[in-house]
């Protein structure tokens, strides 16, 4: 697990390792902020956690450099804490087990934190550095990203001294982000009163999982997936051929993360317990076709469970499982000006169905703050013909492209200085905190950057090594290379 402290730039490594040996899942920050706060007090830098939760230190800028523009350097501490079914792994209490795959660093059987570990790691070095020049550097190092940018959203105005924003959240090596998307968490709810289970059914489980899953915002395009709406699929299917009934359904557990999993209990007349397993089946075949370019290891299974005592009225049954395969999951449209990059889409991300009470969660991202109530306009009508009430929540808007902005051009020199190639201008669809922190400081001239990741927000998760040099070996050179005020 250590092996990775021993990789080079040892500055990064060892830093991103400690950040493994400290829980942060989103809502679950104090250990991770006293661990920053006591990195700065032994690194000889102010640091404090403001009234949102967020870790902010300063670094004075070094003898000669005083009249240089000032730099926030900014990640967030949160990861988020998805594991795979046969892992034990405590996110609250336990370290993340790494280990090195060929060239990529990889987590055993959880997410690894790369996103975004590795920018708070990088400004964990340049805050202890002692032979970089540089001006006068702030970091910003942000609460709960993951689950709402709750941090971001509560930033105090003022805080900030600065007049550049390099945000380390980008996730491919060599391509340098000056737009995302803006996003809206989209709640439907649903009370009802459970009726008792029909005499003699049987209860049987099916489970899907082994999805890809992936970021709802940097893989939607890639059309994985997602197992609440091939679950829908079925469930439909086996309510109309075989006398079904849903007693429960969990599918999903974090917004942004396409589900890869989920789980159903119906109840069936016993007669017709083979007839499901044999739906279930042809169901795990059809999936399989479907996706056998994009997926592998699909499992779809039926197993017979105790039988509930209650279970989802018929009415209430039905209007759920339409609201379901009617709500709409992926790409609405892609950027006109920017075809290659997703505009608008929506993640239909959580079911939770049982116990007297539906609750399903989606994510709706968009650069335009029209199209944005379009999606949420068409999920509260989808949602509210099933009698559900929707409620919306966490919006933050879209980061609009500067392709005039100085330090981008600075980065771009720099970059092809370093590399003996062009770097790449990127809009992502990913949300990121730049929209937030530009609403209450508009004068900031912004950039995102960062090392080559892939599949955040998964168990898949892995960061690329040999990208890890050459963007240290960047962001030195940025800021000792960062323009006079």
């Amino acid at each position: 697990m250590s092996e990775i402290k021993n990789l080079q730039p040892t500055c990064i490594w060892k830093n991103f390792h400690a950040l493994t040996q400290v829980p942060r899942p989103s809502g679950h920050l104090e250990k991770i902020q006293q661990f920053l706060l006591d990195f700065a007090a032994e690194a000889g830098v102010q640091a404090f956690k403001d009234p949102a939760g967020n870790i902010v230190m300063r670094k004075p800028a070094t003898p000669g450099m005083e009249n240089r523009k000032g730099v926030i350097l900014q990640a967030h501490m949160d990861m988020v804490p998805q594991k795979t079914p046969e892992s034990k792994h405590n996110f609250e209490t336990d370290p993340i087990q790494t280990w090195i795959d060929g060239e990529w660093v990889r987590a055993k059987g959880t997410t690894l934190g790369a996103d975004n570990g590795m920018g708070v790691a990088a400004i964990m070095a340049v805050m202890e550095a002692k032979d970089i020049k540089h001006g006068p550097i702030d970091a910003l190092i942000t609460a709960d990203e993951e689950t709402g940018m709750f941090g971001a959203n509560d930033l105090p105005e003022g805080e900030l001294q600065g007049d550049i924003l390099l945000n380390l959240d980008s996730e491919t090596w060599g391509k340098f982000v000056i737009g995302s998307a803006g996003g809206i968490d989209v709640t439907a709810t649903l009370g009802y009163q459970e009726v008792e289970t029909e005499e003699g059914d049987v209860a049987l489980k099916v489970t899907l999982k082994g999805l890809r899953g992936g970021h709802s915002g940097l893989e939607i395009h890639e059309g994985r997936a997602n197992a609440n709406k091939q679950m829908v699929r079925f469930v439909r299917e086996a309510i109309e051929e075989c006398e079904a009934r849903l007693a429960s359904w969990n599918g999903g557990n974090m917004r942004n993360a396409i589900p890869f999993k989920a789980e159903v209990v119906l109840t069936v007349p016993a007669d017709n317990v083979e007839a499901v397993k044999e739906l279930v089946a042809e169901w795990k075949a059809d999936i399989e076709d479907q996706f056998k370019n994009i997926e592998s290891g699909i499992e779809m299974f039926a197993e017979v469970v105790e039988t509930p005592k209650t279970q989802i009225p018929v009415e209430i049954q039905d209007n759920l499982v339409d609201a379901i395969y009617a709500c709409h999951d992926g790409v609405v449209r892609m950027i006109p000006s920017y075809p290659t990059v997703v505009e608008t889409s929506s993640n239909l991300a959580i079911i939770n169905i049982e116990n007297g009470k539906a609750v399903i969660k989606i994510l709706a991202r968009s650069s335009r703050e029209d199209m944005k109530d379009y999606v949420v306009k068409m999920l509260e009508s989808c949602f509210s013909m099933a009698g559900m009430q929707v409620e919306t929540a966490g919006s933050y808007g879209g980061w609009d492209p500067n392709p005039d902005s100085e330090i981008l051009h600075h980065l771009l020199r720099i970059y092809k200085e370093l590399n003996g190639k062009d770097g790449i201008i990127q809009v992502d669809h990913a949300g990121l905190e730049c929209s937030v922190i530009l609403g209450k400081y508009p004068h900031l001239d912004v950039v995102s950057l960062g090392p080559t990741m892939q599949s955040p927000h998964t168990t898949s998760e892995r960061c690329f090594i040999p990208t890890i040099a050459p963007f240290w070996a960047l962001l030195k050179k940025a800021l000792e290379e960062i323009p006079e005020k």
